[in-house]
């Protein structure tokens, strides 16, 4: 049974399909679900790669997200809590997972292949790779 569950979403189509594998998961009854969204660093919007949300107004952007995301967590059946931060979306993820102590980070991934993810990077395959627990990779359909 999972107690603590970290879910990165990034405001694309993908997160719909994140959010539904939620419910595949079984949860203590004490669990809790962290929704979380990482803001680009303006150093760093010059490098997006694909699977990471495109730049727009910031204000208009983070306003959109936090909507979203509470839209998500009222559909939970679980205690739940969000997490706005602004950084390295893979770095981010990974730290806000080791703060809350999860058991399980689920994350999308857009489907990159061959050259485009090697050229414009890939959130997920950073997380897989440096978290200390145990990752859920939802692939578009």
């Amino acid at each position: 049974m999972l107690n603590s569950v970290l879910v990165a979403l990034d405001g694309s189509d993908i997160s719909e399909r994140v959010i539904q594998a939620l419910d595949n998961l079984v949860f203590s009854k004490d669990a809790k679900v962290i929704l979380c969204h990482v803001f680009l660093t303006p150093d760093s919007e010059m490098e997006l790669p694909a699977d990471r949300p495109q730049p727009e107004s910031p204000t208009f952007s983070y306003f959109h997200i936090e909507k979203q995301l509470q839209l998500y967590q009222e559909k939970l059946s679980v205690r739940s809590e969000l997490e706005l931060v602004t950084g390295d979306p893979a770095e981010e993820i990974i730290r806000l997972a080791n703060i809350y102590k999860t058991d399980l980070i689920i994350i999308g991934s857009r489907g990159l292949m061959g050259m485009k993810r090697i050229v414009q990077g890939s959130v997920s395959s950073q997380v897989v790779e440096e978290a200390n627990c145990s990752v859920l990779v939802v692939k578009p359909r």
